[in-house]
């Protein structure tokens, strides 16, 4: 019985396999920071294909082995039957092979030859592995060569007009953008200074900022960032603080860009700020004023001059100008102490007093007949009232043209 411990054995570097396996490279991935080198992960892929063609050949002949002794032990069994039968040469009792032995052979050995294939079955699916890292490591060293010194000078003197994504592009790896060249735009304006005239999707990477999509308007007096959209109610904009930061939202559809990320478009320059409105009637608005967005330390202030904040229904503005925090539920820095005007509303936003406008209230499609209800709306009170709930609102934002200029 040699071929049960030649199984096992095969069975044992089937296990180390796997453990090597699942230790350095298999189709788990390392959850460790540091990545191997080239050379390394030639060595490790060349040494795991020799292991498994290694241990296929050694389970090819240890099945050899097993079909020979099956074939004996059928061969013997036939011959003890036939002696059995037989009168003329009786055999004696300790010289017969006991039938319960015979079945027990045979049940290890169909064992044995099930955990072959098994074995078998493992290699070829480790083997495919295999390929598939071999084939990665090539498509990452031709990656590496479009790397070289020489390729790059190619490069960068190729002209710097930047394309634009398609419709339904996704967020993309800031890791793989920090190396991208040319380098991104700054913002919608300057992606128009660069030539492009068509609206759409685009990539930006403001000064400090990891890349992020935005929805750029090209009009003819420059590019604007869309930062809020409006139209349908499908998005829920009555959301804690770190929701507005981060934005929220279908770039597509309605959404909310983030304050941190119009922060960092505007960043200490000053800008200019759209806002279109439409009624259920299919009237339209549009407001530009100048604004100032401070950071997340001044709770992202809007700072507006004196004859803004008064053309916005500001009663009492000093001639500094006034500044409106930005609010949510779960932070209030409205300027009303005796109410948190974010929770008696809806939504976030630079509330002042709670009465002069809210663009991220609550959707709704008809008039409330509640006093209370109809509060929590999107409204804006210098064109059709508090209490008419505005059916489509968009907020964009551009560099004012002398800082864009800079």
């Amino acid at each position: 019985m040699s071929g049960a411990p030649t199984a096992g054995a095969a069975l044992m570097l089937c296990a180390a396999t796997a453990v090597l396996l699942s230790a350095q490279g298999g189709p788990v991935q390392s959850k460790s920071p540091r990545f191997a080198s080239w050379d390394e992960m030639n060595v490790l892929a060349h040494g795991l294909l020799q292991l498994g063609q290694g241990l296929r050949e050694h389970a090819e002949r240890t099945r050899s082995q097993l079909s020979a002794l099956e074939r004996r032990l059928s061969a013997c069994r036939s011959a003890c039957q036939e002696t059995e039968g037989s009168t003329a040469l009786p055999l004696a009792p300790e010289s017969r092979v006991d039938p319960e032995v015979l079945h027990s052979l045979q049940t290890q050995l169909k064992a044995q030859n099930s955990r072959i294939q098994q074995l078998f079955h493992k290699v070829a699916q480790q083997q495919r592995h295999l390929e598939k890292q071999h084939l990665r490591i090539q498509h990452l060293q031709s990656q590496v060569g479009l790397l070289d010194p020489k390729h790059l000078d190619h490069e960068m003197a190729k002209p710097a007009r930047r394309k634009r994504l398609p419709e339904m592009a996704q967020p993309v790896d800031p890791a793989y953008n920090a190396s991208r060249l040319p380098r991104l735009p700054r913002d919608c304006q300057e992606l128009f200074e660069d030539g492009e005239r068509q609206s759409g999707l685009f990539e930006i990477q403001p000064q400090g900022s990891p890349p992020f999509l935005v929805n750029c308007k090209m009009t003819s007096d420059g590019g604007w960032t869309v930062i809020q959209r409006r139209h349908d109610g499908s998005v829920d904009f009555n959301r804690p603080w770190e929701a507005y930061k981060a934005g929220f939202g279908d770039p597509q559809g309605e959404f909310w860009l983030g304050l941190e990320k119009v922060h960092s478009i505007t960043g200490d320059r000053n800008s200019r700020m759209a806002v279109q409105l439409r009624d259920w009637d299919g009237n339209a608005e549009s407001l530009q004023f100048s604004v100032h967005l401070g950071g997340e330390d001044t709770a992202y202030s809007l700072q507006l001059t004196a004859p803004v904040a008064g053309q916005l229904g500001a009663t009492t503005v000093p001639p500094s100008g006034l500044s409106v925090p930005f609010s949510t539920w779960d932070q209030d820095h409205d300027l009303r102490r005796d109410k948190n005007c974010a929770r008696s509303l809806s939504g976030g936003w630079w509330f002042g007093t709670c009465s002069h406008s809210n663009l991220n209230g609550q959707y709704f499609r008809s008039i409330p007949q509640q006093r209370q209800k109809l509060k929590k709306g999107i409204f804006w009170k210098t064109w059709r009232g508090r209490y008419y709930p505005l059916q489509a609102t968009t907020m964009l934002i551009q560099p004012t043209a002398a800082e864009a200029a800079s």
